[in-house]
């Protein structure tokens, strides 16, 4: 365990298959509820932005198991039901349940199967533009897609793999057999490389795309977390992403099977950082609106 005086206290955790570090920042107002802002494959680092943004919170973020500081074995699983697992493990070991969750795109798909599988960890989870292939009506084609993108990496490398991954989440329209027999992108046109480096480490393009589509929500489970009429699990999308983009369409389809309506926060995907792709994003903004929803 690390800490400094001004910076949260880092902590390592062994788990079946890997290793786990994580960061735990004691918040200014003890009243308000601990919350776990989390991604996948995104690391601890890319939530920055918004993390300061909320230091009224004790707030909990973690490195995915195989990202950033985390490990993975030769024989560690990355099946969504092993990272579920893995928040089980972190927040049990940092002792603050139950807590407010962020799940951010592939985050939010396993925040869900860990509410799903652990409720009382959970008192509310905000599930970001989930990319629920599975809940999709074009599930089978999609499905595909990551398939070839995953077969792609394998063959020919980062570049190629990640032109297609690209091509895939900036679509706007319901994927048909169409998309599939397009020719390939060209990596170059996203700025990727176009040689093959030998690396095989991209645990999304080599692992994760090939079991998180895969995945079937266990809708009644999660419709079953409601308490007092108070609904914990809230499907969200950003104000600027594109309707029929996968994601988007992941978290009205999760909203559609819960029975509700999605919530809206500013931004895009990644409403919660400013880049130089996407500078109108509002850190601060996003911060508001998820103080808004989770109110203690």
């Amino acid at each position: 365990m690390t800490s400094d005086t001004d910076g949260p206290t880092t902590r390592t955790l062994d788990v079946p298959g890997a290793g786990i570090a994580y960061d735990l920042r004691p918040g200014t107002d003890a009243g308000q509820c601990p919350l776990f802002v989390l991604g996948n494959p995104m690391a601890a680092d890319d939530f920055a932005q918004l993390v300061a943004e909320l230091d009224d919170r004790t707030v909990l973020t973690y490195d995915p198991r195989g990202v950033g500081r985390s490990t993975l074995a030769d024989d560690g699983g990355t099946a969504v039901g092993d990272h579920a697992a893995d928040l089980h493990a972190v927040v049990t070991d940092a002792a603050l349940g139950p807590v407010d969750v962020l799940g951010s795109s592939g985050g939010a798909v396993t925040a869900l199967a860990w509410a799903a599988a652990h409720p009382d960890d959970v008192r509310r989870v905000v599930a970001h533009e989930p990319p629920l292939t599975a809940l999709l009506e074009d599930r089978d084609v999609a499905v595909r897609a990551q398939t070839d993108i995953v077969a792609t990496y394998a063959e020919r490398g980062f570049g190629p793999a990640m032109a297609k991954f690209l091509r895939l989440v900036l679509a706007t329209e319901p994927l048909t057999p169409a998309f599939l027999a397009a020719p390939d992108p060209d990596p170059a046109q996203f700025g990727l490389p176009t040689a093959d480096d030998g690396r095989r480490d991209d645990l999304l393009l080599g692992r994760t795309l090939a079991t998180m589509p895969l995945w079937e929500p266990p809708v009644e489970a999660l419709r079953a977390l409601t308490r007092d009429g108070v609904v914990r699990i809230l499907p969200a999308l950003g104000a600027a992403s594109p309707p029929g983009a996968l994601a988007t369409r992941g978290a009205a389809a999760l909203a559609d099977a819960l029975g509700t309506r999605p919530v809206v926060f500013p931004g895009d995907h990644g409403g919660f950082v400013r880049t130089e792709w996407s500078p109108e994003n509002d850190p601060a903004a996003f911060a508001a609106r998820l103080r808004e929803l989770l109110a203690c």
